[in-house]
């Protein structure tokens, strides 16, 4: 065993020594955060031992904010079409006063970082987070317990700490958690599943989805195009990925034709990337700007790989300091619950809260791994929920297949599409009525040990998610499938009905799923194609076998509502 092996092998044991006494340093120390899947480090990455004491660190503290409760009630009444405050947002401004920490809070933690000598912070707009660069020794004398190691998994290198840390029981009041220690990079599963299917696929070909295809199928008119001057889009990237100008003009031009549109996205928040472009980033602009056509569309890109902060973080970060943003935002990534902690799940959470106060739209892919699966106690498995789909303050799309592969026909599930029930958030109210009814009607339920019936159920909806046309570094590909197809194209859709509440002066949609579920549990059926036909897949084990939950009349964990009928939709919603 080579000296690299052996260190590894004790860091390992000393790792599982500090889980033990987690519980001594929370009481000595007044609070250390849970010890779940945060601390097992990732298949691929070797550990090169301690780093320098001098090493600068990335790391972000959530201070605890105020009036949350009263943040959760506003943004029911400000969301629900019964309510007579609906509409009625709060710019960011009226948010920061009712969320900002405490004077308390913010002299306390200021004069514990002062104190260790951190001075280069930067704070927020609505000043519940600081980033800090920190020496790793310094980090180590902040947060006792925590030991920064070197890990590296290729050309990658990471800097974390394999042991819990613990916060002084003066501190443990004031924050949330600290973020950048633990969590590894996220790997970005393929977008495309056509790319793993070698030869089958070629019995199946068809020529594929495209703008038009999406625009016979949900019954978008060429004339059914932006022409507001103060509405905007965007999509968020992630991990690396980038889009390229070049290729949405090329895209446009073989597939735009029939209708008015955009040839350029009209502004980059973050850094733009030069390299080659990312399919994803590539996927997301071109159908939110032929869904959502002739809109003024920004990218948020957040190209790094968070290497030195946990997933959506530096996103969110951004929106909480910018004053004028886009209504929609559309974001086709995610992570299994359970490989974050409940803190940051819980402060992300609030920050959806927040956008849905100042009224915007997020939608999240469901993801492309059906209900998920993870193994338990005793071999046994439970399904694995996704998150931020999983959050009740986002507005989650799964996806579909055309019924008649060569046809433009009716849709039935897309066996990926993801979906089922959260392990962290309570069933919103919204969705109550809903849910009950299908679990309480459905003849293909899964045993109940396998999901958790009281927790937020998704997706909301779907779109088309299979096989579709995109352009990237200049070349055309076909069969590009996932809910990352299907999000951005409802993106665009509630984008375009945005468009038409703003100029009849309505207030834009905001948080959408109060309304949602709302006009469909009134009868407005024809708002959306119901799907009821097909299931998505799971566990491969002798109990389920590979088969999650199944589409269904009305509501279903594997499709919500069903996918857009826009003319339909646009009446409801503007009503």
């Amino acid at each position: 065993m080579g000296l690299l092996d052996c260190r590894c092998l004790l860091l390992a044991l000393l790792r599982l020594l500090a889980l033990l006494r987690l519980d001594a340093a929370a009481a000595a120390f007044g609070w250390a955060p849970e010890p779940d899947q945060l601390f097992q480090i990732p298949e691929g990455w070797s550990c090169l031992g301690r780093v320098a004491a001098s090493e600068a660190l990335s790391l972000t503290f959530a201070l605890r904010q105020q009036n949350v409760g009263r943040l959760e009630e506003l943004v029911q009444r400000v969301s629900s079409p019964d309510s007579p405050e609906y509409g009625r947002f709060l710019s960011l401004a009226e948010v920061q006063a009712l969320v900002a920490p405490s004077p308390q809070t913010l002299n306390a933690v200021r004069k514990w970082l002062e104190a260790h000598g951190i001075w280069d912070c930067t704070d927020v707009g609505t000043k519940d987070f600081l980033q800090c660069l920190v020496p790793a020794g310094t980090a180590e004398q902040l947060l006792p317990g925590a030991q920064f190691q070197r890990y590296v998994n290729g050309e990658r290198s990471v800097v974390r700490s394999p042991f819990a840390y613990t916060l002084a029981e003066e501190l443990a009041e004031h924050l949330d958690f600290v973020g950048g220690l633990h969590r590894f990079p996220a790997e970005r599963k393929a977008v495309s599943r056509a790319w793993t299917a070698g030869k089958a696929l070629l019995s199946t070909f068809h020529l594929g989805v495209t703008p038009a295809v999406i625009r016979q199928r949900y019954n978008l008119t060429n004339k059914d195009v932006g022409s507001s001057h103060n509405n905007s889009q965007a999509c968020a990237q992630f991990l690396e990925q980038y889009f390229h100008q070049a290729d949405l003009a090329e895209f446009m031009g073989l597939f735009g034709k029939s209708f008015p549109h955009h040839l350029r996205v009209d502004q980059v928040v973050g850094h733009q990337g030069w390299g080659k472009a990312g399919l994803e980033a590539s996927l997301d602009v071109e159908y939110i700007m032929s869904s959502g056509a002739n809109i003024s569309t920004w990218v948020f890109s957040n190209g790094g790989r968070h290497e030195s902060q946990e997933p959506f973080l530096q996103w969110l970060l951004v929106l909480s300091n910018m004053s004028a943003l886009p209504w929609v935002h559309t974001v086709s990534y995610g992570d299994d619950e359970d490989s974050l902690s409940r803190a940051y799940m819980e402060r992300v959470n609030v920050e959806f809260m927040k956008a849905a106060a100042r009224g915007m739209s997020i939608l999240f892919a469901s993801g492309d791994s059906g209900a998920g699966c993870r193994s338990v106690h005793g071999g046994k498995h439970t399904f694995r929920p996704s998150f931020p789909a999983s959050s009740p303050y986002v507005t989650t799309v799964g996806g579909t297949s055309f019924q008649h592969p060569f046809l433009v026909s009716a849709e039935v599930t897309d066996s990926i599409s993801g979906g089922g029930f959260s392990n962290v958030f309570p069933m919103p109210k919204y969705q109550t009525t809903a849910v009950k009814r299908f679990l309480s009607t459905t003849s293909k339920l899964p045993p109940s040990s396998y999901y958790n019936k009281t927790g937020r159920a998704y997706p909301d909806l779907a779109a088309l998610s299979d096989n579709y046309w995109v352009v990237s570094n200049r070349i055309p590909m076909p069969w590009v499938s996932g809910t990352s197809a299907s999000t951005p194209v409802v993106g665009g859709i509630i984008a375009l009905i945005n468009d038409r509440r703003l100029q009849r002066g309505q207030p834009p949609l905001g948080f959408l799923n109060p309304a949602l579920y709302r006009l469909q549990e009134k009868g407005n059926s024809t708002a959306l194609y119901d799907v009821t036909t097909g299931c998505h897949y799971s566990c491969l084990d002798e109990t389920v076998q590979g088969q999650g939950f199944c589409a269904a009349p009305s509501w279903d964990p594997v499709t919500g509502w069903g996918t857009p009928n826009y003319p339909k939709l646009l009446s409801a919603l503007l009503g």
